[in-house]
């Protein structure tokens, strides 16, 4: 008996510090039980295994060695921690798309394929004097039996959006509102390549009884990736019988700070032939998300023109807090502003928005 007792200790001591040796551990243990006694093996086996807990008897029962342990999948730490992978697989590219959906950015509406409707009233009071009201309606309904390729436009201002500045300022309300909103309608030829690039071209109406006036519009939008960036280009141009011809460029780069911000620097100049000159802006913002309900932007934004020299009309400081109020389709947003217009010497005029928006997305 003593003999067996050295031999199975001598067998475990020479395997079990050995990981790679496991397999041929197990299979010798088991070997070994087969020609000894059962309860000399039960005595002295301390190999881990799902019978070890069953007591020891004088019975010739054979104990067999559990299962192996399968090795417990490590987590790719890297996918979880390393935002960019996330970026390049197209998941923060759809975080940044779902941010313009959630601010009801224009943005959202040219770049989506889905259909949308989105109405806001605003309301600014400041440096301007008296508190100024406006509201802004964007309609897009995919057409039935095209693939969405063909869509239906309804909108207010086109012109407008055509050549204004890409930020979050109303510059409706920031310039004095000499006309009543335009409301237009157009059909839109859409096609696009796996994300990557989108053209869409517009033929439309701005609806004013028998002044209604046409106008087309054309879109190029590109993005693709950049290391730890991402790069979003887009060119427009159009021509209204009110303003003539324009052309417009906007570029953004984007790229993610933490899992809960994300920064993007826009850059658009927009020209005009009546004008023979480029409307400007630099902006730089910072999205930060708190949750599925609530996000706030912190942007700061220089506007400018080309002649008759290159100077900037505005600096820009704002933050906006966006809250969706109701459901999935009631919003109400906030944004103290600073401005430091040069029509004020660059002195500081103080502006308040708010903005109550319903916005139907079916992508929701």
């Amino acid at each position: 008996m003593h003999l067996r007792q050295i031999v199975i200790s001598s067998v475990l001591n020479h395997f079990l510090p050995s990981w790679r040796l496991y397999v041929a551990t197990s299979q010798a243990l088991l070997a070994i039980a087969l020609f000894l006694p059962a309860p000399v093996y039960a005595e002295e086996n301390t190999m881990p295994n799902t019978a070890s807990s069953v007591p020891a008897t004088t019975s010739a029962t054979v104990v067999e060695p559990g299962p192996e342990p399968e090795p417990e999948p490590e987590e790719d730490t890297a996918i979880a921690v390393d935002p960019t992978r996330d970026y390049l697989s197209g998941k923060l590219e759809s975080w940044a798309k779902g941010l313009d959906n959630f601010f009801g950015d224009y943005r959202n509406y040219q770049e989506s394929n889905n259909s949308v409707i989105q109405f806001n009233v605003t309301q600014v009071t400041g440096y301007q004097g008296e508190p100024r009201y406006d509201y802004d309606l964007n309609v897009k309904i995919s057409l039935p039996n095209t693939e969405k390729k063909m869509q239906l436009l309804i909108e207010t201002n086109p012109e407008e959006k055509s050549t204004s500045y890409q930020t979050q300022i109303n510059s409706r309300l920031i310039k004095p509102v000499t006309s009543p909103a335009k409301l237009a309608a157009a059909l839109r030829y859409e096609k696009r390549e796996a994300e990557r690039w989108r053209f869409t071209t517009d033929g439309g109406i701005q609806l004013a009884g028998l002044a209604s006036t046409p106008f087309v519009r054309a879109r190029l939008s590109l993005a693709m990736p950049l290391e730890d960036w991402r790069l979003n280009v887009a060119e427009s141009v159009f021509w209204f019988s009110t303003i003539g011809a324009g052309e417009s460029t906007l570029i953004d780069f984007e790229r993610p700070l933490t899992k809960q911000h994300l920064f993007r620097a826009s850059s658009n100049a927009t020209w005009l032939n009546s004008t023979q000159y480029f409307d400007l802006s630099q902006s730089f913002s910072v999205y930060h998300t708190f949750d599925e309900r609530t996000a706030l932007l912190y942007q700061v934004s220089a506007i400018g023109v080309s002649r008759p020299q290159m100077q900037v009309s505005d600096y820009v400081i704002l933050m906006t807090y966006r809250y969706r109020w109701h459901r999935e389709w009631v919003y109400v947003e906030i944004s103290p502003q600073l401005h430091f217009p040069q029509e004020e010497n660059y002195k500081t005029s103080k502006l308040l928005s708010v903005r109550l928006e319903i916005l139907f997305d079916q992508s929701r």
